[in-house]
């Protein structure tokens, strides 16, 4: 356990307490605002004169990392500007989303990435669901007919990875379930069904291939493209093939809800919550529902945690808890979890280069980003909040 982190008594206590209130998104929104202005002044120091760099992703020995448009954590930053914007209505944050999401653009052509979603999505996306701004649409658009350009019809999923081509054939992550919110919008804006068809074509096969018995998932399904057949099951950064990696059950959870809202196909309602239940239900879940990086990492309670997990989590708990019969266990635990996030897993005003939230886990087996901060751990945390806000 992290030396920073209380014991696991005081973790009990504070998950009880959690139940008890909920987070003040006015205090937290007003403190992730601080946090932002001292991460823009970093970002400026860091960028130097560098323009290919266009957002923070983490801290590496205590450095600001900065990454170019390319990197699949590059959309998180701008979308979290947007939500700083949301839910203030300031001019001045939403002056600054409008700058940072502008330096993505180029990757509506960028067909070498499956991670489309992420980068066009929550940028983009945000942005245009908040201002309707017509150039923002048509992005959005363009970003899904390259994204489709990855659709093995044969396979029935949306190519993941272009690298490690020694080690998979058609790798299929389920982490690529996030991506398929831009195809549903692409077929709102355009009311062109194929993208549509390409989502649900990949929310069913990865259903029927990535996940186990007790609804845990593998990380990454590899394909034979002749003939789509599974040719095996295993894991890039989780502990090992058959564990439950914690951000790739939340992504399985919060993705499944997301295709529930936009098919209402209650296969995918009763797929999010059989994925819930094994979260939420399993024996290495820490009291103050912070997952550890792996749920069957070998040193537990030893092992760093994932807040980045967490914030995916809680804000998939929040929008199932709008569809399922299990609302009020759903909303208990996505409150226990931001109640604990605020409580003991923000950084101190004005440290960490900006970075409003602590204790993430990139890829532990790769030793890379372990126990620091990451992008898209500040964006779905800040998401989540408000999620809880409207709810």
């Amino acid at each position: 356990m992290h030396k920073k982190l209380a014991g696991t008594f005081a973790f009990f206590v504070v998950g009880l307490t959690a139940q008890a209130q909920s987070v003040s998104v006015s205090k937290v929104f007003a403190d992730a605002e601080k946090q932002t202005q001292v991460m823009l002044t970093s970002i400026a120091e860091a960028k130097g004169s560098n323009p290919d760099l266009v957002a923070p992703r983490t801290l590496d020995n205590g450095k600001l990392k900065l990454v170019a448009s390319k990197d699949w954590t590059s959309g998180f930053f701008a979308g979290e500007l947007w939500m700083l914007y949301e839910f203030t209505h300031k001019p001045e944050w939403k002056s600054k989303a409008e700058a940072f999401t502008a330096l993505l653009e180029k990757e509506k052509f960028n067909g070498g990435t499956h991670d489309m979603g992420f980068k066009i999505y929550c940028s983009y996306g945000t942005g245009y669901r908040l201002t309707k701004d017509a150039s923002y649409k048509d992005v959005i658009v363009q970003s899904a007919k390259t994204l489709s350009t990855r659709f093995n019809p044969t396979v029935g999923c949306i190519r993941s990875w272009d690298h490690h081509k020694e080690q998979w054939g058609y790798p299929v992550i389920i982490d690529n379930m996030m991506n398929l919110e831009l195809l549903f919008a692409a077929t709102k804006l355009t009311g062109d069904s194929s993208f549509y068809k390409i989502a649900v074509s990949h929310a069913n096969t990865t259903m029927k291939n990535h996940f186990r018995a007790d609804y845990s998932s593998y990380h990454v399904i590899d394909y034979d493209t002749a003939t789509g057949n599974v040719v095996k099951r295993n894991t890039h950064q989780g502990y090992a093939d058959e564990s439950a990696w914690s951000r790739g059950q939340a992504w399985g959870l919060y993705g499944y809800t997301m295709c529930y809202r936009e098919t209402k196909n209650p296969a995918y309602l009763k797929q999010a919550e059989h994925i819930a239940a094994y979260i939420l239900n399993h024996p290495n879940l820490p009291a103050d529902k912070i997952p550890y990086w792996d749920f069957n990492a070998p040193n537990i309670p030893n092992e760093p945690r994932d807040v980045s997990a967490a914030g995916v989590m809680a804000s998939g708990l929040l929008e199932l808890a709008k569809y399922s019969k299990n609302k009020k266990e759903y909303l208990s635990v996505a409150n226990t979890i931001l109640q604990n996030l605020a409580k003991s897993y923000r950084s101190p005003i004005g440290e960490n280069k900006g970075f409003i939230m602590l204790h993430s886990t990139g890829s532990k087996p790769a030793n890379s980003e372990v126990d620091v901060p990451l992008n898209y751990g500040d964006y779905y945390y800040l998401e989540a909040l408000l999620r809880q806000n409207k709810k």
